[in-house]
């Protein structure tokens, strides 16, 4: 009987071992598939999820999230990775250890030998097939990585280049009005329109090519052609405030030069008032960018109507005047008219403060005809006094201060050099009642009557140093029209074109309503993935799906195979 039993159960040790291949190879393909179905499921957990909290957490930027493929798609690798790996091994080891436990106790363990061999070897070689997997899972995210960044290396460098041409074919120039500072401007900052985060690189860049998302999920413009002027802007040097619209049409910075109380502030306003009525006549409109400058304008017109004389301009250095100017059909400009206290002409030091002039194309300068010493000696007595009741006489020689602008213009590097400049001759009204300037009435080639009073030098240098130079006499009584031609010549907005201008009697104070419309707040919020990355983890998901499908048909390829 005993030798009975032992035949039995070595013929049955012997078919454990020929079903040993079998039962390995079972088990390798079971276990391959059951770690591949384990990364699966986690893989899916992390990558379907739009929290940021989620199995695979993203961390909220300072200012703007980077493109997915940049970064968060190797933490999402590695979070999944760092989860699934660890549990296979385990899994793993407590299979061996009950398999041992179960099957190699004596005497049976003999018996069964064949069968724990075929299992624990079938568990433990399962490590390679997975280990290549995860390097074909590995490769698989690095093909998806290189991919997207190709396509988003393409596009960013495309719309990087169309910005730039758009910018050079409109000669946008973006400068700082603001005191104390003046610079000029590369890239301003740009205003989360929800949260107010201020964006410093809002460039097609790691951040995105089309859309930066910020750090409350909201999607902004990366170009000015996809609606980046839409944002508030911020000076990157001072953070003051910027015009709207700034970098979609150039800023032209127009300093009015001239002495105290040679009647700059004067022309300034009579010079908005006919823009704004041309404007008005051309279904166009201008716009304060500050309101307070509105206010300071609707002051300065009731005064005029009251017949009075405008407030002294105030001895800091000036915020520009800032005018968003759209007359339709023609060019389109954000103009800077810069009036500070005629004091910051009268010294080398003065003029050095206002870093405005580096950046303009072209100068207003006023001229009070009666500060210029050989009119100031030609009046008479009755006309001096007549001068000094209706109008205060500069006390500053205009070549003086025309020279110290010339002087600190000539430490740019094209030397000052000015497209455009418009000498102003002031109070003509009462030059014209005057024997020296009776003249101009018969003859009003204001050139060739500054020549003859003493401007000569003056005169021929601004030949030199401008393209062109245009001579226009101001007073109470002047054409607005005229006016609005000579502000839109040298300001770069062309003249004489426009039409008609409105009636300036009936006119309205012009607003601060903005040019265009603000930037709509849109994002996933602040609690989820921006899209980009749900698209990015979508595609990883997606290409995942099919290894791991092609990696079941493989295994039951093989494994009917070897049946």
């Amino acid at each position: 009987m005993q030798v009975l039993a032992f035949v039995l159960l070595s013929v049955l040790w012997i078919v454990l071992w020929l079903v040993s291949p079998v039962l390995l190879a079972a088990t390798l393909a079971v276990a391959v598939l059951a770690a591949g179905a384990l990364y699966y499921r986690y893989a899916f957990r992390a990558l379907t999820s739009s929290a940021l909290d989620g199995p695979s957490p993203v961390a909220v930027p300072e200012t703007a999230y980077r493109h997915y493929l940049i970064e968060q798609v190797w933490r999402d690798w590695w979070a999944i990775n760092v989860a699934v790996v660890p549990q296979v091994a385990a899994t793993a080891r407590l299979l061996v250890r009950g398999l041992t436990r179960r099957l190699l106790p004596m005497p049976w363990g003999l018996l069964a030998f064949p069968v724990w061999l075929a299992l624990c070897a079938g568990i433990v070689a399962a490590a390679v097939p997975a280990a290549v997997i995860g390097l074909v899972l590995t490769v698989l995210y690095g093909l998806v990585a290189a991919v997207g960044l190709a396509a988003w290396l393409a596009c960013a460098l495309v719309l990087a280049a169309v910005e730039r041409v758009l910018m050079a074919y409109g000669r946008i120039l973006q400068t700082c009005p603001h005191p104390f500072c003046y610079e000029k401007i590369a890239l301003p900052e740009y205003a989360c329109p929800n949260c107010g985060t201020r964006h410093r690189r809002l460039v097609p860049n790691t951040g995105g090519a089309f859309r930066h998302v910020c750090r409350c999920g909201t999607r902004l413009p990366t170009t000015v052609p996809l609606g980046r002027f839409r944002l508030s802007a911020f000076c990157p040097h001072c953070g003051g405030k910027l015009p709207d619209r700034i970098g979609r049409v150039r800023v032209e910075p127009l300093a009015f030069v001239g002495g105290p109380s040679a009647g700059k502030t004067t022309f300034m306003v009579m010079g908005i008032r006919a823009l704004h009525a041309r404007a008005r006549g051309a279904d166009g409109r201008v716009a304060f960018v500050e309101p307070k400058h509105a206010q300071a304008y609707a002051g300065a017109i009731r005064e005029f109507q009251r017949g009075g004389r405008l407030a002294k301009t105030g001895p800091g250095l000036p915020l520009a005047t800032m005018l968003d100017v759209d007359l339709p059909g023609r060019s389109r400009r954000i103009l800077y008219l810069f009036d500070p206290a005629g004091e910051h002409y009268t010294g080398a030091g003065e003029v050095g403060s206002l870093r405005y002039l580096d950046h303009g194309e072209a100068l207003l300068f006023v001229v009070d005809p009666f500060a210029l010493p050989q009119v100031e000696r030609s009046l008479t007595a009755e006309e001096a006094l007549a001068v000094d009741q209706l109008a205060a006489a500069s006390a500053e020689d205009p070549a003086d201060t025309l020279q110290r602008v010339l002087n600190e213009l000539r430490s740019r590097p094209d030397k000052g050099r000015q497209k455009r400049v418009a000498v102003v001759v002031t109070k003509t009204d009462l030059l014209v009642r005057t024997e020296i300037g009776r003249t101009l009435d018969d003859d009003p080639d204001l050139r060739s009557w500054l020549g003859r009073v003493g401007l000569g030098n003056t005169v021929r240098t601004l030949d030199q140093v401008a393209g062109q130079v245009r001579y226009f006499g101001s007073g109470p009584q002047t054409p607005p029209a005229d006016i609005a031609d000579l502000l839109g010549w040298v300001s770069g907005l062309g003249g004489e074109e426009g039409g008609a201008p409105a009636d300036v009697e009936r006119e309205e104070v012009p607003g601060t309503a903005p040019l265009r419309a603000a930037w709509p707040v849109r994002g996933r919020g602040e609690g989820r993935v921006p899209a980009g990355y749900q698209a990015g983890r979508w595609a990883v998901l997606a290409g995942l799906s099919l290894v791991t499908a092609a990696a079941v048909v493989a295994a039951l390829v093989l494994a009917l195979r070897y049946l």
